[in-house]
């Protein structure tokens, strides 16, 4: 059983009650999820509830009352313990254990929300509530809110509206504190050394498969919870899939390895890591050529990756060096603005440079707010992921040079895990080496 760091989560209660001010919050956690017949998909508890309350069981749901006095803010519902349920599927902490250890102010059967809420919520000018997420919560909720709006309209008091919680935590998660920021080393040091480890044995591997098992094996050996993400393990011209997880083909000397993996820790933090390395321990000159151009376009991209600068400005710094250097072997021509604004190049490179990494793996938070872009800031955490994938999947735009045949079947692409400083980016998964020199053998 996981006792997570409680107060971390305290602090985080009271600053998300502060904000709602005078509103209830309804956040429902995950449920099991059916796999076949009468087994369930591992459980994975939900973001935004894991977040506020560090309680790891299905069936719950939480309320933060910020229009109820000190003592009455915290409420959670969840499954009573049940001895017979627990020889089946292990042990619950109950009522007694969600006040005693998880701190609720008062903690009620999950069977019981429906009758208990609409207490609960009355008084509140306000609803906090994922519609659209949580079906079964989502009837009661409306239910409730439909009669309040009934009340509102003849005594002047209920809630009038319903928002989404993600305005508020969405904010809160995207700078991360100190502890998570630790939390994020633990989980990205430990993705950084399996893919060491992948580049140490690649010689002694025959499948994509085996190097999946290597990885994720690595991951359980040191305490992970498991991958963080279905891992993408892609030899030859598998990596110009950019989601391949069949990881069975076997691997020809003669191919790049592209592998993205990361694992997840028991407090769902997350490391995010690709690296491209040759199986047989050389890259050909056309490997090289096009590995050369991702890697200057990750470095230089990372390099823009600092406080006052923005997700869109770390993508732009990859683009045009990936452009650039792509018009120099032949794969492109023209003016590079013109090719960048009318996506010219995307048969080559078809993604963005990065994204959010936290709690979740395509972490929470806005890229862009209306015409602004949302600037970086000290805490945020975001991988830099540039690559070029050479195949005949998407046609080669017209006015573009056609793709000569010793290009194809080249996908390569480049991940670190950037933590955003004043000036010198935080390369949190460092310790997985790519420069050519290193990577060779």
């Amino acid at each position: 059983m996981l006792i997570p760091n409680i107060e971390v989560f305290q602090e985080r209660r009271e600053t998300f009650l502060n904000k709602l001010d005078g509103k209830a919050a309804i956040i429902p956690g995950a449920n099991l999820v059916r796999h076949h017949a009468d087994c369930e998909y591992p459980f994975r508890q939900d973001s935004n509830f894991w977040y506020l309350t560090g309680f790891d069981e299905p069936d719950s749901v939480a309320l933060f009352l910020s229009h109820r006095p000190r003592g009455e803010r915290f409420i959670l519902f969840v499954s009573p313990k049940d001895v017979i349920s627990e020889v089946w599927n292990g042990f619950k902490w109950g009522l007694e254990g969600a006040e005693k250890e998880f701190k609720a102010d008062k903690a009620h059967s999950i069977n019981d929300l429906k009758d208990l809420l609409p207490n609960y919520l009355s008084g509140a000018d306000e609803l906090i509530f994922s519609i659209g997420k949580y079906p079964k919560i989502e009837k009661i909720v409306l239910e409730i809110f439909s009669q309040q709006l009934e009340s509102s309209s003849r005594i002047g008091v209920g809630a009038k509206s319903i928002k989404s919680p993600e305005v508020y935590l969405n904010e809160m998660r995207l700078i991360k504190s100190d502890f998570e920021v630790n939390r994020m080393r633990e989980a990205i040091q430990i993705s950084a050394e399996a893919h060491e480890l992948v580049r140490e044995s690649i010689s002694s591997k025959k499948n994509e498969r085996q190097i999946q098992g290597l990885i994720e094996g690595f991951f359980l050996e040191k305490g992970a919870r498991g991958p963080a993400y279905n891992s993408i393990v892609a030899s030859g011209d598998n990596a110009c899939i950019l989601h391949y997880t069949s990881n069975n083909s076997k691997l020809k000397k003669e191919d790049l390895l592209l592998v993205d993996a990361g694992c997840s820790l028991h407090d769902y933090y997350n490391g995010d890591i690709t690296r491209t390395i040759p199986i047989g321990g050389k890259f050909s000159k056309e490997q090289k050529i096009i590995y050369e151009i991702v890697l200057e376009a990750q470095k230089n991209a990372i390099k823009s990756a600092v406080k006052g600068s923005d997700s869109n400005r770390v993508h732009y710094v990859a683009l045009e060096i990936l452009v650039e250097g792509l018009k120099d072997i032949g794969l492109l021509r023209g003016n590079t603005e013109d090719i960048i604004d009318n996506g010219l190049y995307k048969h080559l490179y078809m993604h963005r440079t990065g994204h959010w990494l936290g709690l979740d793996v395509h972490d929470v938070g806005a890229y862009r707010m209306g015409d602004y872009e949302v600037p970086l800031k000290n805490g945020m955490i975001l991988t830099v992921e540039p690559g070029i994938y050479i195949s005949d999947r998407i046609p080669v735009p017209a006015g573009q040079p056609c793709i000569d045949e010793k290009w194809k079947g080249i996908g390569i692409r480049i991940e670190d895990d950037i933590l955003v400083h004043d000036e010198h980016p935080d390369i949190l998964s460092k310790s997985a080496l790519k420069e050519i020199s290193d990577i060779e053998f």
